[in-house]
């Protein structure tokens, strides 16, 4: 039968410690959900890839590359502890610091000795029988776990475009996110940079700054708000920490998870044009990912967001010198919003630069990587460096990339061959004991993501609690309760202009994904309110086994 595996066709002898909870990755997921199933009193065993703690700050050490959510958003709240004694030093940390905060963590609470790293996870197969899941590494080890808790990343598989002629290059070609630790000197050589998304727009301005010459390769002009970032001086951070219980209360009431205040106006329409202007201005000068909220509507409202994408256009019209080259960044094709609205340092005043020439790549396509550089249909460049700015395969590349077998040997793969989802986002049907940290279905990257990858782990924490104190040892997802959820997320994303635009957000970056937003965007307020209301009424739509009975048919 095609997508059915013989589960018991090849034996799997246990080569390590059988484990209550095996977790996948170490990044801001992971390390949390080790605390807190510890807590519980379970074993657990993190397997790690890489050789470190942090996950996407482990692996992303491009130039420039910093996070897009304040530092005083984007870190954990389940420790008021852990929350005074670390001290931000910017608005928006670089990946450096956050990697010193997820060490800082890791240390803290003791979690080393439960992560093995240099490790993936090649295999997870559900042993109906046993009811426990048979893991496999890269290592060549075996253990087996009663739970497998993905925190393997929303944003960790990469996507490298297959150009002809790639293998032919006899220069450097490295992708964003599998830059070197010690980094890459680019003094004196020509460099080109394929993608303008977030990582292409905080990378160009710094190997500007090296490289003899650098070279852009466009393909989607984008829309992006200065991120005004600044240090935090003595006085700001003594608030941070006075009022961090405020901050607290402000993203649980979010739709996004982040501290900011609701927007003073509900609609760009219900104001005159004076006191809009005046508002977008405000907006602009505070910068950052809260612009897209200066006004509730403009994600769903056409003419309002019309309103704000123009305000926007006009003001990076100013920032570029060259008419032409503004006009080439300025031809975007989407609504503000459609596409995740990136946060930028100094990215369009680096076109300013006699070293730095954009291509519009969407107008004269990429034929083919040459020996010496890059061909497109209206001209050869030379390089010395090709850097691929080009993103992942975004919330279900990295769960994709391993081979999870569920009930009869059903792969994920196969179940997902027409769109993902999983009820909640937390557990897909047919795949029991298998929890998934912001998977198909949550607010996952559509949100401050540390904030929902924390809502995530309480919720499983308190779960597996649940089974504990009631005598089941087996959880699934109702196949109906999960369609049904999953029609919804569908049908919220259809009135947002989200899911009308073509993007990474819509699975359209990768060759043969089946298309659509697979994130749920009603808020992550109204997202833990339901995932709440739903424990409370005896985890509605969810299907529990006791210990020690048969197998679920």
């Amino acid at each position: 039968m095609t997508g059915i595996r013989d589960a018991c066709s090849i034996e799997d002898p246990i080569t390590e410690p059988d484990f209550d909870v095996v977790i996948i990755g170490a990044g801001a997921a992971g390390l949390y959900a080790l605390h807190r199933v510890r807590g519980l009193g379970l074993s657990a065993k993190v397997f790690e890839k890489g050789d470190g703690v942090g996950g996407t700050w482990y692996w992303n050490r491009y130039p420039g590359a910093r996070c897009d959510v304040e530092s005083w958003d984007y870190c954990y709240t389940f420790s008021e502890e852990l929350e005074q004694e670390w001290e931000w030093t910017e608005r928006f940390p670089t990946q450096p610091e956050l990697e010193r905060y997820f060490n800082h963590v890791a240390d803290r609470f003791d979690l080393r000795r439960d992560i093995e790293f240099d490790t993936r996870v090649d295999q997870a197969r559900f042993d109906d029988e046993q009811n426990r899941w048979i893991i496999r590494t890269s290592k060549g080890a075996t253990v087996s776990a009663q739970y497998v808790v993905s925190a393997a990343g929303c944003l960790s598989e990469v996507n490298t475009p297959r150009f002809k002629g790639a293998e032919t290059f006899e220069g450097q070609q490295i992708h964003t996110a599998r830059w070197p630790k010690g980094g890459i000197d680019v003094t004196g050589m020509r460099v080109g940079v394929i993608g303008t998304g977030s990582t292409g727009i905080q990378a160009i301005p710094q190997l500007a700054k090296q490289a003899e010459h650098l070279f852009v390769f466009q393909r989607t002009p984008q829309f992006a708000i200065p991120a005004r970032n600044t240090p935090i001086d003595d006085t700001t951070l003594e608030e941070l920490k006075h009022n961090y219980r405020e901050r607290w209360e402000l993203k649980r009431a979010s739709p996004v998870g982040m501290g900011r205040r609701p927007p003073e106006v509900s609609s760009a329409l219900e104001v005159d044009e004076a006191t809009r202007t005046r508002i977008l201005e405000d907006s602009w000068a505070l910068g950052g990912p809260g612009f897209a909220r200066t006004f509730d509507d403009v994600m769903t409202n056409v003419d309002s967001n019309q309103l704000t994408s123009e305000f926007v256009q006009d003001k990076i019209r100013e920032k570029v010198a060259d008419s032409a080259v503004a006009e080439s960044l300025l031809a975007i094709d989407h609504p503000l919003g459609a596409r995740r609205l990136i946060v930028e340092i100094d990215y369009f005043e680096t076109y300013n630069r006699p070293n730095v020439t954009l291509v519009d790549v969407a107008a004269a396509p990429i034929e083919e990587i040459t020996p010496q550089g890059l061909r497109t249909t209206e001209g050869s460049f030379d390089l010395d460096l090709i850097v691929y700015a080009t993103g992942f395969d975004g919330m279900t590349g990295a769960l994709l990339a391993m081979d999870i077998q569920g009930v009869g040997g059903i792969a994920l793969r196969d179940k997902w061959a027409n769109g993902a989802g999983a009820y909640l986002g937390l557990v897909a049907s047919g795949f029991p004991n298998l929890f998934m940290i912001t998977g198909p279905g949550s607010p996952a990257v559509f949100s401050n993501v540390i904030f929902s990858i924390e809502q995530h782990v309480d919720w499983i924490g308190n779960c597996l609690a649940h089974m504990t104190e009631s005598g089941f040892d087996r959880i699934d997802s109702d196949p109906e309760a999960e369609a049904e959820w999953t029609r919804q997320v569908h049908e919220i994303a259809a009135q947002s202009i989200v899911g009308k635009t073509d993007s990474w957000w819509t699975g359209a970056n990768i060759e043969g994904k089946p298309q659509g937003v697979t994130f749920y965007l009603g808020g992550t307020h109204t997202y833990r309110e339901i995932c709440e209301e739903i424990a409370a009424n005896c985890y509605r739509g969810f299907v529990f086994q006791p210990a020690n009975s048969p197998a679920s048919a």
